[in-house]
């Protein structure tokens, strides 16, 4: 994984300026754009028209933006349920989303705890990034979103980066040249026009369809039953919610050999994290020490607890999943998340 399981803010400030200087060498080697040709190739197979030189080159430039000058931003685990939830019930169908709508021009998603995507012939991929530009077409003036999903190129839990790494073991000269994510999907969302329906996904025949089991306790995105496709709404999903009282924006400071490796690979090193809001610490009269209190309810995913016995042996407990918060304070997941679109 890219990520530490548990990581402070100045470690995701390191890791992340880390990720995106790995991303801005990926895209100046000759594999990243033989797998964009190949990407558009196999994504516009059932069209007549391919992809012009002009059009690849456009979206080479568009893809790799945002790794370089695009504004970070790392997700918390805690906040990647809310996100996911809100991305699974969203509905954009008919929407006019404004030129505002982003906290900026250019940005990039990262996910330490990656959200898996289904397609619709059942194979599994982790989506651990996602990046946004705002870009104009030259002929009609018209502005749009340009969105890329990103799969962690090294999660272990990820079937899909199993299968590129046992395609890739013969040639260990092309496995070194891959950075730590890599295109899966390509969205756009326009702006100041109506969102149209997603059209109908073609039927597909049993016997193409391979299901693949998802990583136990990870968050699944099935494409076929989203209204938006999954990076589209997962960044959007995010975009609301870390505008909303229930999300804090915390900026990770960056040391010294942080930030001069972010000006050698020129690259913006102020890193934001989104966290799940808390209230400020409250100290119960006479116990001395401040305690948390959360405003709202989420549920947390069953994970192992590390403990250590009277004699010093490490051993661990399994918890299983359950909601956390404050009885009667409102529950973030399911329906309940939908008010956080328009």
């Amino acid at each position: 994984m890219n990520f530490l399981a548990h990581d402070t803010l100045a470690g995701y400030a390191r890791t992340a300026v880390d990720l995106r200087s790995r991303m801005v060498d990926y895209h100046r080697s000759p594999l990243s754009h033989d797998w964009l040709d190949a990407f558009m190739s196999t994504r516009l197979a059932d069209t007549a028209q391919p992809p012009t030189p002009k059009v690849l080159d456009a979206i080479r430039r568009i893809s790799a933006l945002p790794w370089r000058d695009g504004q970070p931003y790392v997700v918390a685990p805690a906040m990647t349920a809310v996100v996911t939830a809100a991305a699974q019930a969203l509905d954009l169908t008919g929407e006019v989303l404004p030129d505002d709508i982003a906290p900026d021009d250019r940005g990039v998603l990262l996910l330490p705890e990656p959200v898996y995507q289904r397609d619709r012939t059942g194979a599994v991929t982790s989506i651990g990034a996602i990046t946004w530009a705002r870009t104009t077409t030259a002929t009609t003036g018209a502005a749009s979103w340009f969105i890329c999903g990103w799969a962690d190129h090294h999660d272990p839990l990820d079937p899909a980066a199993a299968r590129r790494r046992e395609q890739m073991a013969a040639r260990p000269d092309l496995a070194r040249q891959f950075g730590p994510y890599v295109l899966v999907t390509l969205d756009s969302l326009p702006i100041g026009r109506p969102i149209a329906a997603r059209p109908d996904l073609p039927v597909i025949d049993d016997a193409d369809i391979d299901w693949q089991n998802a990583p136990d306790g990870r968050y699944v995105l099935d494409e076929a039953a989203m209204h938006t496709k999954v990076s589209a709404a997962l960044v959007y999903a995010f975009w609301r919610i870390q505008a909303q009282p229930l999300a804090t924006v915390a900026a990770a400071p960056a040391d010294r050999a942080t930030r001069r490796r972010a000006v050698r690979a020129s690259i913006r090193h102020d890193t934001r994290v989104v966290m799940l809001r808390r209230t400020n610490p409250l100290a119960e009269p006479g116990d001395g020490d401040p305690r948390w209190h959360y405003r709202v309810r989420f549920f947390v995913r069953g994970h192992w607890r590390r403990l250590i016995d009277r004699d010093g042996n490490p051993y661990r407990i399994w918890i299983n999943a359950h909601i956390k918060g404050p009885d009667g304070a409102p529950l973030l997941l399911g329906e309940k998340v939908a008010v956080l679109a328009r």
